[in-house]
């Protein structure tokens, strides 16, 4: 097929947006929804990428779909960016599952497919990460480390990283800084969930989902079979016999 030159230039610089900024909004927004031309070949320039383009709230939206795409963000690019000096892979696994029990609260357990909350405060997250942590000492440690292998996450270095975090009763304001406090490490995911425009600050220390994660949940994050063991793992489980050993509170 043949498509016009003009459409071709526009298409391009749509997409050097999208690989910039991740988004497009405004008139840019508008040329990809009205014309053809340069709609399929954005969509024809991003598949090529390995990444999906969604639309939330008038904003077109470009993510990777895979861990071979460039956009894809790799572990060594999260922890120099992100993370304390010196962080390893057991601190990324604990920013995960702190992503992942933030998304729970705002779903319910994972029990909706819409938010069942506006906003979702930092001292509530630790909160909810303890409880999860609960959950997941309830295995023995030998299950433990089986379920490692099947789900790619080190749970045994998710709960002994957890549990070297001090539960210092502070402010929030007064843990921004290079303690070692568990609202100090959530401040520091938050930091990069913000970022990558996963939430907003919204101010008192409460953050709320963006558009675009919501978006990424209802079509893509709980449909994914691996995801779904996941936190049937970590929403569903009664207590265990030979329960993991690990006084974390």
């Amino acid at each position: 097929m043949f498509y016009d030159a003009e459409n071709v230039m526009k298409a391009f610089e749509l997409y050097t947006k999208l690989a910039r900024d991740g988004l497009l909004d405004g008139e840019d927004f508008q040329q990809y929804m009205s014309n053809d031309e340069v709609f399929e070949l954005l969509e024809q320039y991003t598949s090529h990428m390995e990444c999906v383009l969604f639309v939330a709230a008038n904003q077109l939206y470009m993510v990777p779909k895979t861990t071979t795409s460039p956009f894809h963000v790799n572990n060594e690019y999260l922890r120099k960016t992100y993370l304390k000096s010196g962080a390893t892979n057991s601190d990324l696994y604990l920013s995960y599952f702190a992503t992942i029990v933030l998304l729970g609260e705002f779903y319910n357990s994972y029990l909706t497919k819409e938010p069942t909350i506006h906003y979702l405060s930092l001292s509530r997250w630790v909160e909810a990460i303890d409880e999860r942590m609960e959950v997941l000492v309830q295995h023995p440690e030998d299950r433990l480390k089986e379920l490692e292998r099947q789900h790619a996450y080190n749970w045994l270095s998710i709960i002994e990283n957890w549990t070297t975090l001090d539960a210092i009763k502070e402010s929030a304001k007064s843990q921004k800084g290079q303690t070692l406090s568990r609202l100090s490490f959530i401040h520091t995911v938050k930091k990069f969930l913000v970022k990558e425009k996963v939430i907003n600050e919204i101010g008192n220390d409460e953050v709320e989902l963006t558009e675009k994660t919501k978006m990424i949940v209802q079509r893509y994050f709980m449909n994914l079979e691996h995801n779904n063991e996941i936190l049937q793992f970590l929403y569903d489980l009664e207590p265990k016999e030979g329960a993991f050993n690990a006084d974390y509170i």
